[in-house]
């Protein structure tokens, strides 16, 4: 079964993918992403593959004979692709160089110029699932990326907020947003000529960091090469902060939001951006989604995040020394 789904009562669409339940565990030793697998060339260095069990297909099956006047199904279009980041199976994002993760972020734009040439696809939303706590079997690491069939909630609230800014205040929220963190300071991390990591003021996740791009960009394609590069800088340095503010591998989730595709255009008013979801809130504890969270979308985030944001500068001046120490060897 694989199908869309109409909920009513937010008019949004659920992806129904029963057939995913029957993913096969992989065998010990042997992993479909490593070189000499049969499933990926033998010489890479970033890599696109299409998902063997994709909750998205650009030939869906038609769906179950389920649906009523009341109750809507709609196929299951879309494209869901798997981005390999390196053929080392043990790889971490902060070891591979600025140069390795520019080819991750040329194929990012390759990727997302091609998704949007399907007309029935509206959003590519370009994202990474690290670690077992957020529920990855495979440690290859990896991303994906998934062209929807429609707008996804979250992004067409931001869409109609941004756009209502815009129209009332005629400038870019996220701009305006950014600029005022600027001169706060407190809850900023750390920062290159082209991109600002910072903790927003509103974060739901204790230590959940935002990347905005400095200048107005509304989808990656529009970077300039040394906006890339810069890109590629910002993405490595926050991979290795996290994972020295504890000392173990930091999970979390990424989300890597583009202005939407085949659509209204949206290029005043909506600004690229990601945004880190991490699943702890100290060394031994789990942040959770419990039922406030869950059930009425009202996050209560339990630390400060102008603490948060001290405590991430900390590990990001950390990593750099450590990097610094590993080029002098």
């Amino acid at each position: 079964m694989a199908e869309l789904r109409y909920n009513p009562l937010i008019d949004d669409w659920v992806m129904i993918a029963s057939h995913r339940q029957d993913r096969p565990q992989m065998p010990k030793n042997w992993c479909p992403f490593c070189p000499g697998s049969g499933k990926v060339p033998q010489d890479y260095i970033v890599y696109k593959y299409d998902n063997d069990f994709p909750a998205l297909s650009q030939q869906p099956p038609l769906p179950d004979d389920v649906s009523t006047k009341f109750f809507k199904t709609m196929d299951s279009y879309g494209k869901c692709e798997v981005i390999l980041y390196s053929p080392r199976h043990d790889a971490k994002l902060w070891e591979l160089s600025n140069n390795h993760i520019k080819k991750l972020v040329n194929l990012w734009i390759q990727r997302f110029e091609e998704l949007k040439k399907d007309e029935k696809i509206k959003y590519i939303l370009m994202f990474e699932n690290k670690g077992e706590m957020v529920g990855v079997t495979m440690i290859h690491p990896h991303g994906q990326i998934y062209g929807y069939p429609f707008i996804p909630k979250k992004i067409e609230i931001e869409l109609e907020n941004t756009k209502k800014y815009y129209n009332e205040n005629n400038s870019c929220l996220l701009c305006d947003m950014l600029n005022e963190e600027i001169k706060f300071e407190k809850r900023i991390v750390f920062k290159n000529d082209y991109f600002t990591v910072f903790i927003p003021f509103f974060s739901e996740y204790p230590y959940g960091v935002y990347i905005l791009s400095n200048n107005h960009r509304n989808n990656i394609t529009e970077f300039t090469e040394e906006e890339k590069f810069a890109f590629a800088d910002i993405l490595k340095n926050t991979a290795g902060m996290y994972d020295s503010l504890f000392d173990i591998p930091f999970p979390y989730m990424m989300c890597i939001y583009n202005g939407p595709v085949n659509s209204d255009k949206t290029d005043d008013f909506y600004h690229f951006h990601v945004e880190f979801f991490p699943p702890m809130r100290s060394k031994e504890k789990q942040k959770y989604n419990a039922s406030s969270e869950t059930g009425a979308w009202a996050h209560c985030n339990p630390t400060c995040p102008e603490e948060k944001a001290e405590e991430l500068r900390n590990a990001y001046n950390k990593f750099i020394s450590k990097i610094n120490k590993l080029k002098n060897r």
